[in-house]
């Protein structure tokens, strides 16, 4: 390929990809793409039917900063400022966790709890970008929900999501630390977080994208990964009406231990829901009867 020879969208493509391979990236054609489609200010799609397009200076300019800094392990949600999630679309910005695939699942596990409640209240902890809360209010029209952010930073981007979606009259954002600001007369039918579930010593191993640029305060779950869960199963009954649900990621290591503790604190119904790839990524409690 010769230097004469234009940088047409699918040019870029192909050598973005190759070039991001190279320097590790788990997702080059996907980072690709959703990095030129920053670039070019278009839907990703509409890069498959512009392919003969050439970018202009403008363009390339962005496209070759922006890859530079992706080669870096700099994350592409915050080289562009957003991340999908659930099929709905969340502002991201350096500092807050980014939303993954995986905690679709905690949505959907808490769509199928609250299928039956009319006007649910749901209290969600560990907000960051506030795409669980969220989700759950799009795809459940009645559901009042609750979700609490310990970081001032993070919890403006929370807020920001929450304004973008139109959904301050259902959705209220609380800074805090977990059950902290939560009045103590307060009950709801499902308590559901993200909690930080990282083994303290695990971190330093993990990807470079994670470990070097998003919050270890979202991470860190202390030395088994279970420091906030123990929290939640402990702290979660007083704050649950009879039959209630609290819910939770984890690992898929930590399932058992964290069932274990479900049981001994009095839950019933105890259960863990697999992810797309079949391992145990949340698992689930009622409190009380039915």
């Amino acid at each position: 390929m010769t230097s004469e020879e234009p940088w047409t969208v699918k040019r870029i493509l192909d050598w973005t990809v190759s070039f991001l391979k190279e320097r590790g990236s788990s997702t080059p054609r996907l980072d690709a793409e959703v990095l030129l489609a920053h670039a070019r200010k278009c839907q990703r799609i509409q890069l498959y039917t512009q392919f003969d397009q050439p970018l202009t200076d403008e363009q390339r300019t962005t496209m070759r900063e922006l890859v530079k800094r992706r080669a870096a392990a700099e994350p592409v949600a915050y080289l562009v400022g957003h991340r999908e999630f659930f099929s709905l679309d969340f502002r991201v910005r350096p500092g807050v966790f980014i939303p993954r695939p995986d905690t679709e699942t905690l949505v959907l596990a808490a769509l199928d709890d609250l299928k039956d409640t009319n006007t649910p209240r749901v209290l969600e902890l560990c907000s960051g970008t506030g795409c669980i809360p969220i989700a759950i209010a799009k795809n459940h029209p009645t559901a009042q929900l609750t979700t609490v952010e310990i970081d001032p930073q993070v919890i403006e981007v929370t807020r920001l999501n929450v304004q973008q979606h139109q959904l301050e009259q259902r959705i209220e954002v609380l800074p805090g630390n977990l059950f902290g600001p939560i009045p103590a007369e307060s009950q709801f039918d499902l308590i559901v977080s993200n909690p930080p579930y990282v083994q303290r010593e695990e971190i330093g191993g993990l990807a470079a994208d994670i470990r070097d640029h998003e919050p270890h305060l979202a991470l860190d779950g202390g030395p088994d990964g279970l420091d906030v869960i123990r929290i939640l199963v402990q702290e979660s009954p007083a704050r649950l009406k009879p039959g209630g649900s609290l819910m939770f990621e984890l690992s898929p290591e930590q399932a058992t231990d964290a069932m274990q503790l479900l049981t001994q604190a009095g839950f019933e119904h105890v259960e863990s829901r697999n992810d797309l790839a079949g391992q145990a990524r949340v698992v689930a409690g009622k409190w009380g009867g039915e």
